[in-house]
């Protein structure tokens, strides 16, 4: 996504005056409507499946879905409505967070009038990293390791060891200190949405809640003020819905992307 988006500035150039409001709008409404394209195309593609173009019944969430998971020979497809409904609040939830890594890196490379793709692009490759939009990836390799309920005493002690490299992921934010409001939504959709698709990941499900709960009646974390945050439960969704683990980033850029571009 880093080299598509970046490429967008060299074919959208010239015709982008930043210092003019109504071509910055314009801008902005561009990468909007490309980027779900350029993210489903790149999953079709990584899985070597056929490129699927949108259709205009759809909103914004429903074509990116329909995007990534139909097949372009029937014409059964049904973009289920919950997994609509969970998908966008999900995005409405990373939609825009203060100044953070990816949006700070943004706004600096902005500051030199650069074109917004080129800044975007930018901003993609500051939230690569697993410490910003890699973490709720680092969620569930955290689960996998666990893998059961009765290790989470053990794990929790780890975490605790100063000397044992393991560390709780999801857990803390250097803005909520106290209590991440968008944890608790998140786990709302991760039960929503286990529910009605009826997959097998009620266990990890079940898993992460365990480790929350050890971890809030814990003195050692609760002096810390190491909270679960909004990246704790929502691999458990994207990955119940049939989301790649390569394409969690993929999915908070596209969703942050509104931020981006409202704070460039």
């Amino acid at each position: 996504m880093v080299g598509v988006v970046g490429a967008l500035s060299a074919f959208m150039h010239e015709d982008i005056d930043v210092m003019v409001a109504e071509q910055r709008e314009a801008a902005a409404i561009r990468i909007l409507a490309k980027f779900p394209m350029m993210a489903a195309v790149a999953y079709r593609t990584a899985y070597g499946l056929p490129i699927v173009f949108p259709k205009k019944k759809f909103g914004y969430t429903e074509n990116f879905l329909y995007m990534m998971f139909s097949d372009p020979m029937t014409d059964d497809f049904t973009v289920d409505p919950v997994v609509v409904n969970a998908l966008e609040k999900i995005f409405i939830l990373h939609a825009d967070h203060e100044q953070n890594a990816s949006t700070s890196t943004v706004r600096i490379a902005g500051s030199s009038l650069a074109n917004p793709y080129a800044c975007v692009a930018a901003g993609i490759a500051s939230l690569w990293g697993p410490m910003h939009g890699g973490a709720n990836e680092a969620v569930l390799a955290m689960l996998d390791e666990i893998k059961t309920r009765e290790n989470v005493d053990t794990f929790i002690a780890r975490a605790k060891n100063p000397n044992d490299s393991f560390r709780l992921m999801g857990f803390g934010h250097r803005v909520y200190k106290n209590f991440d409001p968008r944890n608790q939504i998140m786990q709302d959709i991760a039960h929503e949405i286990l529910t009605h698709l009826q997959c097998n990941q009620k266990n990890v499900l079940e898993l992460a809640q365990e480790l929350e709960n050890k971890a809030l009646n814990d003195d050692y974390f609760i002096k810390r003020k190491l909270y679960p945050n909004v990246d704790f439960y929502s691999g458990i969704v994207l990955e119940a819905i049939g989301i790649p683990r390569d394409m969690f980033t993929v999915i908070f850029a596209l969703a942050r992307v509104i931020g981006w571009m409202s704070q460039w």
